[in-house]
């Protein structure tokens, strides 16, 4: 599946489903969530794919976790690697349809880019692998930082093994 890549200004990403970008009129919403403010240092990679397994055992959604978990990994190395913050919030919200956003706040206005690294390039495709693994993907710049986020819109798959 190949994401699109979506790009909104002034909404805010929150627990509540329409600042998050994931309305009634993309997907429906339950109001299920888990919201956790993290670190912005290289251990918060770990701590996130903890957070999403957890998650979406719970839900039921085991599907889904290898391709949850690298895009998690992704989007914190992207916050940790590309910005001054000193933390970030992760959000995981939950479609009635079964699909899942997972999205990542932090305090930088900076709209991510994806790059076109070179071969043999040790990074810079992080976001085209994100655009891969998810339904769609995007950012929404607000007031005082950004929201980048990606849904999984069809169960992936691998499992919470691990």
């Amino acid at each position: 599946m190949s994401g699109r890549n979506v790009v909104t200004e002034g909404q805010d990403s929150q627990l509540d489903p329409k600042g998050a970008g994931f309305d009634a009129s993309e997907s429906a919403v339950e109001a299920i969530g888990r919201a956790e403010a993290l670190e912005c240092l290289p251990s918060a990679a770990g701590r996130a794919r903890r957070l999403v397994t957890e998650v979406l055992r719970a839900w039921d959604l085991d599907e889904l976790c290898g391709d949850a978990r690298q895009i998690v990994t992704e989007l914190v190395a992207n916050v940790v690697t590309h910005t001054k913050c000193s933390s970030f919030r992760l959000d995981v919200l939950r479609a009635v349809d079964g699909g899942v956003r997972i999205a990542v706040s932090d305090g930088s206005r900076t709209t991510p880019v994806p790059r076109c690294p070179r071969d043999g390039a040790e990074s810079g495709r992080g976001l085209l692998l994100i655009e891969a693994l998810s339904s769609r993907w995007g950012c929404d710049r607000r007031h005082g930082g950004k929201t980048v986020w990606a849904e999984l819109g069809n169960p992936g798959e691998g499992t919470c093994d691990g």
